[in-house]
C-alpha cells in the first residue's frame, strides 16, 4: 500500500458516522431514555432522577444535562445533573436548593453556559457548564405570596445566541388564558436588576398555557408547546420573532403537551406529552406520526447527532 493510500485508509477509519438519537425524560419512572428518530432501539440510559423536566445535549463534550424538579412544589430542592451520553460519569452540576423547581434547560456551547427556567423560583437562571457562577437573569416574583401566583412561574426557555437574547414562558393558571412569552437581552443593563429590567418585551399574551420553547435560529422562528384547553391549547405553535404576527397552530390534539425539539436541517420536530406519547412531524406540522404511544409520562426531549 502506498503512503497516500495508507493515509486515505486511516482517514476513512477515523471518520465517524453521526448517529441520530432522540433523548427524552420519563417523569413517571424518573428515567432518561434514548431512541432512534423512528422510535426504534429504545434504551434506558439514566435512572433514579427526581422528577426530571428539561434536557440538553452537549455533543462536543459528550454530555447530557437535565433538570430535576425535586420532591414537591413547596420544597426548594431542585437540581441539575450531568452524565456522559451513555449515562456514565453522572455528577451533580447545580446542587439541590440552588434552584427551586428547574424546568426547561438550554445549552449555549459556544458561550459555555446553561440556561434554565425555575418555576416556583419565578426566575430565569444560568451558570457555567461546570455549575459555577450561578446567576439570576429574570426575577418575576419573590417569596411565598408571589409563589402562589402561577402567572409568575417561568417554565420554558430558549436563547438567541447571535443577538444575545433570551425567551421564556410564564404559563399562568390552568386553562386561564393568561400565558405569556417574553423576550429580553441576556445582559442586564447597568443600574438594573433581575427584578427591575426595562428591556423585557411581551411577545405573546392571552395564551392558554405555553410550556417549552425552541428557537429556529436560521429562520428566526419560535416554536412552543401549549397545555391549555383546545382549540388553542394542547398544540404546537410557531411564530417569527422579528415581525408581529399571530401564532400559527401546527399540531393539535396533544394530551398535555410538554417537550419539543427541532431538527431544522432535517425539517422535523419531536414532541412529548404527559399522556406518554412522543410524536414526530415536519416543521410545518405535516406528516405527524406516533413514535411512542401511552408509555408513561414524558416531559423534556432533545435531538442530537452524536
Amino acid at each position: 500500500m502506498t503512503d497516500a493510500n495508507a493515509v486515505k485508509s486511516k482517514l476513512s477509519s477515523d471518520r465517524k458516522i453521526a448517529v441520530r438519537r432522540v433523548f427524552f425524560l420519563e417523569v413517571s419512572t424518573n428515567r432518561i431514555q434514548a431512541m432512534n428518530p423512528d422510535g426504534s432501539d429504545r434504551k434506558v440510559i439514566v435512572t433514579d432522577c427526581q422528577l426530571p423536566d428539561g434536557i440538553a445535549i452537549d455533543v462536543g463534550a459528550g454530555h447530557i444535562y437535565w433538570t430535576n424538579m425535586g420532591s414537591g412544589i413547596a420544597v426548594n430542592d431542585g437540581s441539575i445533573e450531568r452524565a456522559d451520553i451513555d449515562g456514565r460519569a453522572r455528577k451533580v452540576v447545580v446542587p439541590r436548593g440552588a434552584t427551586f423547581t428547574p424546568k426547561q434547560i438550554q445549552l449555549d456551547q459556544k458561550g459555555g453556559k446553561l440556561y434554565w427556567s425555575d418555576r416556583e423560583g419565578m426566575r430565569v437562571m444560568r451558570c457555567n457548564l461546570d455549575g459555577s457562577e450561578i446567576e439570576t437573569l429574570i426575577e418575576a416574583g419573590r417569596g411565598d405570596e408571589d409563589r402562589c401566583d402561577p402567572t409568575r412561574w417561568c417554565i420554558g426557555v430558549t436563547i438567541d445566541t447571535e443577538r444575545r437574547q433570551i425567551y421564556w414562558t410564564q404559563k399562568g393558571p390552568d386553562n386561564a388564558g393568561l400565558g405569556r412569552i417574553f423576550r429580553a437581552d441576556i445582559d442586564i443593563r447597568d443600574g438594573e436588576s433581575p427584578a427591575n429590567r426595562s428591556d423585557i418585551e411581551v411577545l405573546f399574551d392571552g395564551l392558554p398555557e405555553p410550556i417549552h420553547l425552541e428557537f429556529d435560529l436560521a429562520n428566526r422562528v419560535l416554536y412552543w408547546t401549549d397545555r391549555g384547553d383546545p382549540p388553542r391549547g394542547n398544540t404546537v405553535n410557531r411564530a417569527p420573532v422579528d415581525t408581529k404576527t399571530e401564532p400559527e397552530i401546527l399540531i393539535t390534539h396533544l394530551m398535555e403537551g410538554i417537550g419539543i425539539a427541532l431538527d431544522v436541517p432535517g425539517d422535523q420536530m419531536f414532541i412529548t406529552d404527559l399522556a406518554g406519547s412522543i410524536y414526530a412531524a415536519d416543521l410545518d406540522g405535516r406528516n405527524k406520526r406516533n413514535l411512542l404511544w401511552s408509555k408513561g409520562n414524558f416531559t423534556g426531549i432533545a435531538y442530537a447527532e452524536i
